[in-house]
């Protein structure tokens, strides 16, 4: 894994579970921002990039807060996309689809090709997937590409043995 940091190869390796494995990538990949402000595609964004009605502008949230707030959206995002895919996955590759979806949403992943090819049985083509999705806005950012690169890598990692 070249891309993905220490803290989330070294979760991998001691087996922790997925929503651990996904904090570990996200707060990197998201940052950290206590004041709210618009994400590249307009959306009211705070944290580690919660947005929704818990986001009001101008409030200054805390750092036990923005924690709050990125497990909860995990639980949630474990919850709502869990039912969907069809065959067992191991840790790593569901951390890197809570990664993804907590990034996309849980209506672009349930549409996704990504869950067609989870659920036709082909998880590498559908770990694949991910570094398609690199557009906002209709513009390809940087960000997305190296998110979506760090994605792929853990998705993949216990179906490879990199």
């Amino acid at each position: 894994m070249s891309k993905a940091n220490n803290i989330t190869r070294s979760l991998i390796a001691a087996g922790a579970g997925a929503i651990a494995i996904a904090v570990s990538m996200i707060k990197p990949l998201e940052g950290i921002k206590y004041v709210p402000y618009r994400d590249v595609v307009g959306v009211l964004t705070v944290c580690y990039g919660t947005t929704g009605p818990d986001v009001i502008e101008g409030k200054v949230y805390t750092k036990e807060e923005c924690e709050y707030f990125l497990q909860r959206d995990l639980k949630k995002i474990e919850r709502q996309i869990l039912p969907m895919i069809k065959p067992a996955l191991p840790k790593p590759t569901k951390a890197a689809l809570y990664s993804f979806t907590y990034n996309v949403g849980v209506g672009a992943f349930s549409r996704s090709t990504l869950l067609k090819k989870l659920n036709a049985g082909d998880i590498t083509g559908a770990c694949s997937e991910l570094k398609r999705w690199v557009y906002a806005g209709g513009q390809k950012w940087k960000g997305l590409i190296t998110r979506r690169q760090i994605e792929d890598e853990v998705c993949q990692f216990q179906l490879t043995g990199k």
